[in-house]
């Protein structure tokens, strides 16, 4: 296996990209491994790496067919749904807190002194 191609930030070649800026472009990877990488130094951790496509060989995204969209908009419409009251929030619940923010917060009682 040969090593990969690792240049330091902003100074890699031309034609290649990273996958958002493949995606921005209207591209993706299309099954081709990872080309070169990219990194960037740090302080006192090791260097945030980035990994490089080249632009060549990536291939256009594939369209949205009516049948992905109808699937697309149940998955994001399920992780609305709290699992606990079975309401939908109107915004996708955390999956940190996995309840919508009214099930999550405790509820506030009055004692009386």
């Amino acid at each position: 296996m040969a090593a990969l191609p690792v240049y330091r930030w902003l100074l890699a070649p031309d034609g290649y990209a990273t996958r958002r800026q493949l995606r921005a472009a209207g591209l993706r990877p299309g099954g081709q491994d990872v080309a070169a990488q990219l990194e960037r130094p740090r302080r006192r951790r090791g260097p945030l790496v980035a990994y490089l496509y080249r632009i060549d060989l990536a291939k256009p995204v594939r369209p949205m067919t009516p049948g992905r969209r109808a699937a697309l908009a149940k998955a994001n419409r399920a992780r609305r749904i709290c699992p606990r009251c079975r309401t939908d929030a109107g915004y996708v619940i955390p999956s940190s807190l996995g309840t919508c923010v009214p099930c999550n917060s405790p509820s506030t009682t009055l004692r009386s002194a």
